[in-house]
């Protein structure tokens, strides 16, 4: 059976991937300092757990997430801009003779951070999925890796969607790597690739008590996160992983 191909038919252009913009902190006094008390909070709100969190990991990861929450939801409303923004939003050239729209009704800080950590750990049973399907413990440590995972959601998913939001699009970008890097970005990133390497130690027969299941994933995640939000967040802010440029209008 023989097919025909019609010369001269225009052929079709894929559809141009949509711009999504690097974020930056906000613009006041307070955002660069929180910034940078967030990360040292966390670092040393971690390395003071750290042999709680060797000795009973459950216990620990759950007395700890909710303080863990508090301080992303501090950092995220004090030095990020809320999904739908005009922080947020990608700023577009005027045409000749246009007047820049002025957004009366800007998205409050306080409900976003809600509604981003209630839709983060709403994920965390599909992450806990996700490790099984890697390799994680199927039948046994079902709380160890379920507060592993809700540690990752809080850490690199909550502040994506803060300023993010539900739109499919920049979300799309995050989940294929292809969005530019910013401080949410690089510690989502960082988060994952920093648990999937911390998964390395525990099948070596060394016979430490650091190596139980899921002390060194957290162990990674976190270092992970810190690295990322600002090494890649700050030193390579706006650029991408090998992503071809869109031009726009």
């Amino acid at each position: 059976m023989s097919t025909t191909l019609i010369k001269g038919a225009p052929a079709q252009q894929p559809a141009p991937k949509a711009i999504v913009p690097a974020i930056p902190l906000l613009n006041s006094p307070l955002a660069l300092p929180v910034s940078v008390v967030h990360q040292l909070v966390l670092a040393g709100l971690f390395v003071w757990r750290f042999e709680a969190l060797v000795a009973d990991p459950v216990a620990t990861l759950q007395i700890s997430l909710p303080v863990v929450a508090a301080i992303q939801a501090a950092y995220v409303t004090l030095c990020l801009p809320p999904a739908g923004s005009s922080g947020a939003k990608a700023s577009k050239k005027l045409r000749p003779g246009e007047k820049k729209k002025s957004d009366t009704r800007e998205p409050s800080a306080i409900p976003t951070a809600v509604i981003s950590l209630l839709l983060s750990l709403i994920l965390t049973p599909i992450l806990h999925v996700l490790f099984i399907l890697f390799g994680a413990p199927f039948l046994t440590h079902v709380s160890h890796t379920f507060l592993c995972c809700a540690h990752i959601a809080v850490l690199a998913i909550f502040p994506v969607f803060y300023v993010r939001g539900s739109d499919p699009v920049p979300l799309q970008a995050v989940i294929g790597v292809s969005a530019p890097f910013d401080q949410t970005f690089g510690g989502f990133v960082g988060t994952v690739v920093g648990a999937w390497l911390g998964a390395v130690p525990i099948p070596l027969d060394w016979d430490r008590e650091w190596q139980k299941w899921p002390v060194t994933i957290v162990v990674g995640a976190y270092i992970g996160y810190f690295v990322g939000a600002k090494l890649l967040g700050n030193v390579f802010f706006g650029k991408r992983w090998a992503v071809s440029e869109v031009k726009e209008e």
